[in-house]
């Protein structure tokens, strides 16, 4: 499985507060560029834009502890979507049929490996950030 290098650390923090603070930081930068829906450029999808928001939600829908352990990655995948040309593991969705998931494989600077996924509606070829992850 070939994975992307990113240029990022994991953001810093302990708790919650902390991490959450760090990751909106990151996030209102994004968020800063455009009056509409956040998002970023990928490159392996031709300079496409990846939307941010349903990445939010949830995230929000975890526990405290996984939030956290999310979260941390959140600079790290910002990068991996922008910089990463490597092929993503892609397959339709189970429970959608009218949806493609793709899931990049990350690696920080510390070698700390993560996967970013992001889905694909096949009509509109709208593409959300859905999760981050640490890799087990």
């Amino acid at each position: 499985m070939d994975c992307f290098k990113t240029h990022k650390n994991k953001l810093a923090g302990s708790s919650f507060a902390e991490v959450c603070k760090n990751a909106k930081a990151v996030y209102n930068s994004v968020k800063a560029r455009t009056k509409r829906t956040p998002y970023v450029r990928s490159k392996y999808f031709r300079a496409e834009k990846i939307f941010l928001t349903l990445s939010w939600s949830h995230v929000f829908e975890k526990s405290e502890r996984d939030r956290v352990r999310r979260l941390k990655f959140f600079d790290c995948a910002l990068d991996l979507i922008r910089n990463s040309v490597v092929d993503p593991e892609s397959r339709e969705n189970f429970k959608q049929k009218n949806e493609i998931l793709h899931r990049f494989y990350g690696m920080t600077n510390s070698q700390e490996k993560f996967v970013v996924q992001i889905k694909e509606n096949k009509r509109s070829r709208r593409k959300d950030l859905i999760s981050i992850y640490p890799e087990n």
